[in-house]
């Protein structure tokens, strides 16, 4: 059963966030990050394609309801001191949310690897990372600040990748 606590990579790095920054919660589900990274004084735009469980998320929270597999990029032209995206993986978004930080501004990004197949879903390759794949997605683009590929027995055993990078 997933946690309703934030990821302790998201907490780890959300001190790293310009103060007040603008931050986008990528497939933010039920809003446990937009309500964490809210509660710290960042003003969150949280996008998912059902936005029901974010009604009331929190202040400083905003629910925009898109499908950003099928849909047209909602946030064209607009930057965000930071993008946080977690258990969620849609390759062809990877480059945009790149281009779509701010100067300085920070990508945290975590979710399931190769390998987790053998703890459950997801299983489907096409939902897992390849091996230094998130690496990959912002060689020559944003700084590494971290990157890790293992396994985790937190909230649940899984095989996870993820990256905090800073665009310059």
């Amino acid at each position: 059963m997933p946690s309703n606590d934030p990821s302790a990579w998201v907490r780890r790095w959300a001190a790293s966030i310009r103060p007040g920054g603008a931050v986008l919660d990528v497939a933010a589900g039920s809003g446990r990050h937009s309500r964490f990274l809210a509660s710290l004084g960042f003003e969150v735009e949280a996008v998912d394609r059902d936005v029901s469980q974010l009604a009331g998320a929190a202040p400083g929270v905003r629910a925009t309801e898109a499908d950003v597999e099928a849909g047209p990029w909602p946030f064209a032209g607009r930057r965000f001191d930071a993008i946080v995206v977690t258990n969620y993986l849609h390759r062809p978004l990877l480059p945009i949310l790149v281009d779509s930080l701010e100067p300085g501004g920070l990508l945290v990004y975590e979710t399931f690897a190769r390998g987790n197949e053998r703890f459950g879903k997801p299983s489907n390759p096409a939902f897992l990372l390849a091996p230094g794949e998130l690496l990959e997605a912002v060689r020559g683009r944003l700084r590494v600040l971290a990157f890790e590929d293992l396994v985790v027995d937190s909230p649940v055993p899984a095989a996870i990748q993820r990256i905090a990078a800073r665009r310059e």
